[in-house]
């Protein structure tokens, strides 16, 4: 089972499936905010899709990756660009309204979890339980996962350019 820490010092384990590079993404649905509750596919053929799974948006780190990856995927044609957390979609909506995000997707895993635990990104114990790591997964046209960064520490934010260079590596 795989790890992260919160604030450097607690070990948080990961539920569900893992899942890496070279895997078949699981197909899963997830909840949209915009359009209100229209259902939104993760996984799958025939796309190229930018995953970004955060704990909350409304937690500072969550806050300003959610908002770069927004202003990254304006230059990212082609690419499904989409954040997923437990957000409830009414409250995304909000924060969405507030931060301006309009070239991405941001979709909540509330309903069942199937997201975080197809792909292995539930935060299983600690203090967070039952939220979804900070992870990055690239899925290619083809299914099947290119890319994947787990940020060890959940408080800290991922590798922008890293993932961003996958993405654009899976065109």
């Amino acid at each position: 089972m795989a790890t992260v820490t919160f604030k450097n010092d607690i070990v948080c384990n990961l539920g569900g499936t893992e899942i890496n590079v070279g895997d078949t993404a699981p197909v899963v649905t997830v909840v949209n905010c915009d359009p209100m509750l229209q259902d939104e596919q993760v996984g799958g053929e025939g796309k190229v899709q930018l995953v970004v799974a955060v704990p909350s948006l409304d937690t500072g780190v969550c806050d300003a990756e959610t908002r770069r990856f927004n202003t990254e995927a304006a230059s990212l044609e082609g690419v499904e660009v989409m954040t997923v957390s437990m957000d409830l979609p009414f409250a995304a909506a909000r924060w969405c309204g507030a931060a301006g995000i309009e070239n991405l997707k941001v979709c909540s895993d509330f309903r069942n979890k199937d997201f975080a635990n197809a792909y292995g990104v539930l935060l299983a114990d600690g203090p967070l339980a039952g939220v979804t790591a900070r992870v990055i997964f690239v899925i290619g046209k083809d299914g099947k996962v290119t890319y994947k960064q787990v940020v060890p520490e959940i408080t800290t934010e991922p590798n922008y350019e890293e993932a961003i260079e996958a993405a654009k590596a899976a065109l």
